[in-house]
This record gives structure tokens, sequence and C-alpha cells, in this order.
């Protein structure tokens, strides 16, 4: 874990121009309008007992504050987490919620978010634990669509 990485990839995905067709490296998903980087992952929790994932879990959240402290001082004080409970409710009622909120929104409780700056962009960040099937992820959004 690298916290130092991890700012410098949210710096540079902040000024990166995004592609006209969604695409993926190792750790980012691109697509037009947004990114969403995998900062950390663990490795080996797919089939983990229930105990063991909770432990990691509460080390990729406490991670997440780590990074979000960070930037706090860069961005501005983040708003307060915000649940993603809402947007699976309303997407479950017809709404109809944009990427990458909509996806982001299936994989993680709450996220850290911060309104754009001179980038123009908005920058979030939570933990991916909510598939128990699948390992738990420490995820950087940076987008220009606004939260809906």
């Amino acid at each position: 874990m690298d916290i130092a990485k991890f700012l410098a990839l949210i710096d540079r995905l902040c000024t990166r121009e995004f592609p006209a067709q969604q695409g993926r490296s190792d750790l980012v998903l691109a697509a037009p309008g947004y990114f969403v980087a995998e900062l950390e992952t663990s490795r080996g929790l797919r089939v983990a007992e229930a105990a063991r994932r909770a432990r990691i879990a509460e080390d990729f959240h406490a991670l997440k504050e780590s990074v979000s402290r960070i930037l706090d001082h860069r961005r501005g004080a983040h708003q307060p987490s915000w649940s993603m409970l809402t947007l699976r409710v309303r997407a479950a009622r017809g709404e109809t919620i944009p990427q990458p909120w909509s996806d982001i929104s299936l994989r993680t409780d709450e996220l850290n978010l911060w309104e754009p700056d001179a980038t123009g962009r908005w920058v979030a960040v939570g933990v991916a634990d909510r598939d128990q099937a699948d390992e738990i992820h420490l995820l950087a959004i940076v987008t220009d669509i606004d939260p809906p």
C-alpha cells in the first residue's frame, strides 16, 4: 500500500483527457466522462471466511480515510460521506442513474466526495466490498459527470 502512488494516480487522472470509448488498463476503467481506478485490491478473499474478510475490509476503510485526509489538504474538506443506498433505491424505482455513479453504487456503501476544483472534475474514494464473492477494492473515481 503506497498512498503516494495512489495520490499520484488520482492527480494524473484529474488532468488526463477522457477517452471517446470505454476501455480498461490494468488498474483503470476509462470511459467518456470518467475514470474508475482500483488503487488497491485484496488477495484471496473470494473464498475467505467472514471474520478474515471483515478484518481486511476494516483495513481498506482505514486506508480510504488516510487517502481522504491527504486529499482534504489538497482539495479542501470532502463532503459528508455519501451513502450509495439512495442511488440503489432510486435505481430500483426505475430512475436512470448515470455512470460511473450507477456501477459505483452497486459496489460501495459510501463514498468520500470532493467537488470540482480548477480541473473541473469530481473526485471520490470508496471501498468496494459489497460483493462477498469478489475481492475488496479501494477505488478512486474521477469524473466530470455530476453526482445524481
